[in-house]
């Protein structure tokens, strides 16, 4: 069973590892008044969907054990990671607000984990 949380952490990792690298291409998309394409060809970009692609394939392994009303909610916990590097990375704001709902998202994800 082991194997399948494992499957899900590294699903979780490079889903979080594919949202930095799209938005470090939109942030240099920006930067050089570039379209749409111009965003989507940039190698970050690409390599951040291609993050993508092997996260789901991992959490396809995942789902062979782990219910799917355990698993899904469990990525939230890229929310909670993705919020701290935003602020620390990008300068994106991190108030209040948003720090009481990242400790809400990580004690439901707690409690779900446990209920597995």
């Amino acid at each position: 069973m082991m194997i399948y949380w494992l499957a899900l952490a590294a699903a979780i990792s490079t889903s979080l590892i594919g949202q930095i690298l799209l938005k470090s291409g939109a942030a240099s998309s920006v930067a050089s008044e570039g379209g749409f394409f111009d965003q989507l060809f940039r190698l970050p970009t690409m390599v951040g969907l291609v993050c993508y692609g092997g996260a789901a394939l991992l959490y396809i392994i995942a789902l062979r054990r782990i219910p799917m009303s355990v698993a899904l909610p469990c990525t939230a916990a890229s929310y909670i990671v993705i919020a701290i590097i935003g602020w620390a990375i990008f300068g994106e704001s991190l108030g209040a607000q948003k720090i009481v709902a990242i400790a809400l998202i990580a004690a439901g994800v707690a409690l779900l984990a446990t209920t597995a």
